[in-house]
């Protein structure tokens, strides 16, 4: 091969790149596009009007004319219809006058874009998640779309959902001024059994290598042994059903007691699990350990809720990381564990800094939230004011996944000087 032979080789594997072939149609679209949506008589249009002039529907008028306004070749593709739609809408313009020579050339653009989704992808769908890495913006509701399908196939598969899944974290300074105290307060928001006999089954747990043994307790300082102390009737369903509570180690089951199923068994459950001195303050600097609390989804929910709430002595100058993990092969990760990195879940969720003070926590998807908070500060006599707070939420979380916050390790503080 000459070196012409090879330069040309090469530029043509360029051409060929997924990335380059989805930049060249969209140029080709949006151009033939913006060309026919221009030559319909009686312009320009908005997308009633040209939807009441071709005889198409308004959502395909509105799309095309997306398409037709883009700068940017791979938005064009992540709006513009399908290709048969996109077929339609010439058609209907070459009978409403559009010259033969646009028409065509917008047919040829199509069948351009149809080549590019069976060859790079195989379908649509599989198409708008590759674009999805370089369009950050249609990523979120590309993941969206895709986890509210999940979430109806492993509902219906369970047998159980919820409309929210609620966990929130206070973490404060234990007495003993060298551990926290760690606080979960969960919420299954209409929470119900979609066939008779279904298990609803979650848990709390803890992950760490500190040495103490792990001491769940209820608001008046009573160890765990049932779901009575743990369960906030006064925010619950007026008959909020029982939980089994099976203690196993660091982790405690919850198993949703039967009570019917449908929509007639959809119940409110609200508890709080207190532990005391469960995780230490400091780790020595040289352990490079981040600290982490984490959420896992194990009801399939259309919400998940995560708030981690610190005392303003906790981690002190430093916001949280959000990680979330697939925890199918190898089950609750460990941040700090590399052999885990490899179960990251790459996705568009993000952490919400909320500030300070009980008015910071509200939330309109959990309305007495702040009722509920307020309650378990004055129940342990600690000071709404002297939090912080975050929150990770998230649309239709994915079964099986585990959602981590982590923040590094406070340092030892230095021995007082004589």
């Amino acid at each position: 091969m000459s070196n012409d032979d090879a330069s040309n080789a090469g530029c043509d594997s360029e051409q060929n790149k997924p990335e380059n072939r989805i930049q060249k149609v969209g140029n080709i679209l949006t151009s033939a596009v913006r060309e026919v949506a221009v030559a319909i008589p009686g312009g320009p249009h908005g997308p009633v009007e040209m939807a009441r002039r071709l005889g198409i529907d308004k959502v395909l008028a509105s799309r095309v004319l997306k398409v037709a306004r883009d700068s940017d070749p791979v938005a064009a593709l992540h709006h513009a219809p399908g290709p048969e739609p996109m077929r339609r809408f010439v058609k209907a313009a070459r009978k409403r006058g559009v010259p033969d020579n646009l028409a065509q050339e917008a047919d040829q653009a199509v069948l351009a874009f149809e080549q590019l989704i069976r060859e790079v992808a195989g379908d649509r769908s599989s198409f708008d998640a590759m674009l999805s890495a370089w369009l950050p913006e249609a990523r979120a509701a590309i993941e969206v779309r895709r986890r509210q399908s999940a979430f109806r196939a492993i509902s219906q598969l369970k047998g159980v959902e919820a409309r929210l899944s609620g966990a929130t974290v206070i973490l404060h300074p234990s007495a003993d001024g060298k551990n926290l105290d760690v606080v979960w307060l969960f919420a299954l928001l209409g929470l119900k059994r979609l066939r008779p006999g279904a298990c609803v089954k979650f848990a709390s747990r803890r992950f760490t290598t500190d040495a103490n043994v792990r001491l769940p307790r209820t608001l008046s300082g009573e160890a765990v042994d049932s779901i009575q102390g743990l369960r906030l009737d006064q925010f619950c369903s007026v008959a909020a059903p029982d939980l089994e509570v099976v203690r196993a180690g660091d982790v405690v089951h919850y198993t949703l007691a039967d009570h019917g199923f449908g929509s007639r068994s959809a119940c409110d459950l609200i508890f709080v699990e207190v532990n005391r001195a469960e995780m230490a303050r400091y780790l020595p600097s040289e352990q490079r350990r981040r600290r982490h609390v984490f959420a896992e989804v194990s009801v399939p929910a259309k919400l998940l809720m995560f708030d981690a709430l610190l005392h303003e002595d906790v981690f002190v100058g430093h916001d949280p990381s959000l990680v979330i993990y697939d925890t199918a092969c190898e089950g609750v990760a460990d941040p700090n564990d590399p052999g885990r990195d490899i179960d990251r879940m790459q996705t568009a969720d993000t952490i919400l800094h909320l500030g300070k003070g009980i008015s910071r926590f509200r939330s309109s998807d959990q309305p007495r939230h702040a009722d509920v908070l307020e309650h378990v500060w004055r129940s342990l006599g600690w000071k709404a004011s002297d939090f912080r707070g975050y929150r990770c939420r998230i649309d239709y979380p994915l079964y099986g996944s585990q959602v981590v916050m982590t923040w590094p390790s406070d340092p030892t503080p230095p021995m007082p000087v004589d």
